[in-house]
């Protein structure tokens, strides 16, 4: 069961990024669920990005507000 791209957190996200690369490392995938999988990692790493260049947002602000 997929859960939505919004909803996850970026630790879950990571760790569904990590078994999509072992089941591609595997090597045991066909083409078609290759193709699903390589589309779903590339959502997956945009969200991780952006939830990595958020959270770094945030924290820079935080601490310009320290100073």
């Amino acid at each position: 069961m997929e859960k939505e791209i919004n909803k996850m957190t970026y630790t879950s996200a990571k760790k569904e990024l990590e078994t999509i690369v072992a089941s591609i490392e595997s090597g045991q995938l066909d083409v078609d669920a290759l193709t699903d999988k390589v589309k779903r990692a590339s959502e997956l790493i945009t969200f991780c990005k952006d939830k990595l260049t958020k959270t770094d947002n945030e924290l820079q602000k935080l601490l310009e507000e320290l100073e």
